[in-house]
């Protein structure tokens, strides 16, 4: 069992959480043992994912920010690169977003399941109301007033303060930035170290998601049977996989018009960091296949891709924040919410920041969408819904990443005029020789 993959334990305790709920409703006292015996532990594991969101947030946001010291060196790349990562991520939201709006898979669900749910998470929703509503009488700027907190610690005890920490973290970076690096040093060595203990309890969450999953999935069969909830989490998958198609499409449109590469030669010269990327669900673990390939194969000059690739890495997470829309909006359809225009650019907003702050490893666009969903106002049990096919859908965003950073480095590199027009390419396996 534990030479399977993440992945595939993931799906096996899906199948069989799938299973045991469904044998459990057989009998008479079935769905009240799974309740009291198996749900707690999937009620843990999403607090256990709600719990690493705020540290995660804050290490990598400072740590990334931090990393862009070199922008003093180099100002018109990093500008640029900067400028186009955020363009093409809020791109991806807006997609994201009118993908779920227009296809609507939460609507799926009939309204006698949608009372159970609702009635399941009732004290949830109705703290989510009372939110609302205060915002709603509130005055027009005053989400720019909540923004910045008043007490930072204070504000990192509410996953729904999320915004005020991001904030913190990007100005605690920029701090780092301007001081002298001498100076900054001991700190930056600090919050380096600090991500890295997060990234590892991430590891160590995520040993625990199969179990998580069947406890999860095994309660949402005891506690609302219905088909239709299967069928609607199939039109979410097939909503989001649009979405990601989608949104290569544009990045092939970007290489063709403004790079003036043929779409055939971008996707051949990417397609093995793609393969790799949907095999390890990690943008960091594909990064040194990324660059092998932009450079040698795509004609991006060496110090383009070795400053535009890692920053990729860390901030443009295109596929993941896609994903945060369609997710969050297709749990709020199913709890029967109608998010109005304001809330869902809100949610743009959340999801742009929140990716510059998601790790380059496997499972943390879930604790990210934790972010998302709690400034929307939207109950996080939802995250029970769709966690079951989180892992292979995780694949495919990982996929939409890399081809981001790819061609962004592509586009950076024709503006500053360091793009081989006809990149001398080696064969696979002149890098990668056989043993």
């Amino acid at each position: 069992m534990k030479k399977l993959p993440l992945h595939w334990r993931i799906m096996l305790g899906m199948v069989l959480g799938v299973i045991c709920g469904a044998i459990f409703t057989q009998f008479e006292g079935g769905a009240t043992i799974i309740s009291d015996w198996v749900k707690p532990f999937g009620t843990i594991f999403i607090n256990a994912l709600k719990l690493i969101a705020m540290p995660l947030i804050l290490g990598s946001l400072i740590k990334g920010v931090s990393d862009l010291k070199d922008i003093s060196k180099l100002s018109l790349m990093g500008g640029r690169t900067i400028g186009i990562y955020l363009v093409t991520t809020i791109l991806a939201v807006s997609i994201g977003l009118f993908m779920v709006n227009t296809i609507r898979p939460g609507n799926s669900i009939a309204e006698a399941t949608r009372m159970e749910l609702i009635a399941a998470y009732e004290s949830d929703a109705a703290e989510k109301q009372a939110v609302a509503k205060k915002q709603k009488e509130a005055g027009p700027l005053q989400a720019l007033v909540d923004l910045v907190p008043d007490n930072i610690f204070k504000a990192t005890t509410e996953n729904g303060n999320m915004l005020q920490v991001i904030f913190f973290a990007l100005f605690f970076g920029i701090g780092l930035i301007l001081i002298p690096p001498k100076k900054a040093k001991p700190v930056k060595d600090f919050f380096d170290a600090f991500n890295e203990v997060i990234l590892k309890l991430i590891d160590l969450i995520m040993l625990a998601a199969p179990c998580g999953v069947f406890a999860l999935l095994a309660a949402l069969i005891v506690e609302s049977p219905s088909f239709d909830l299967f069928k609607a989490l199939g039109m979410y998958a097939l909503t989001l996989l649009i979405g990601l198609g989608l949104m290569i499409g544009v990045y092939t449109l970007l290489v063709r018009f403004y790079v003036k590469i043929k779409p055939g030669r971008f996707i051949k010269g990417i397609s093995p960091a793609q393969l790799l990327a949907f095999s390890t669900s990690s943008s960091a673990a594909t990064l040194p296949v990324t660059m092998e390939r932009v450079e040698e194969h795509l004609g991006v000059d060496e110090e383009v891709a070795s400053f535009v690739l890692p920053i990729g890495a860390t901030i443009n997470m295109d596929g993941t924040s896609l994903y945060q829309a369609v997710a969050a909006v297709f749990i709020a359809q199913a709890f029967g919410m109608d998010l109005s225009l304001g809330t869902q650019l809100g949610i743009i907003l959340t999801a742009t920041l929140a990716s510059i702050g998601a790790a380059a490893v496997p499972g943390a666009g879930m604790v990210m969408l934790v972010i998302v969903l709690g400034q929307a106002g939207i109950p996080e049990a939802g995250l029970a819904l769709i966690f079951a096919i989180d892992r292979p859908l995780d694949m495919c965003r990982t996929v939409v990443n890399i081809t981001g950073d790819a061609s962004v480095s592509m586009m950076v590199a024709k503006s500053v005029g360091k793009l081989k027009k006809d990149p001398v390419e080696k064969k696979w396996n002149d890098h990668y020789p056989k043993d």
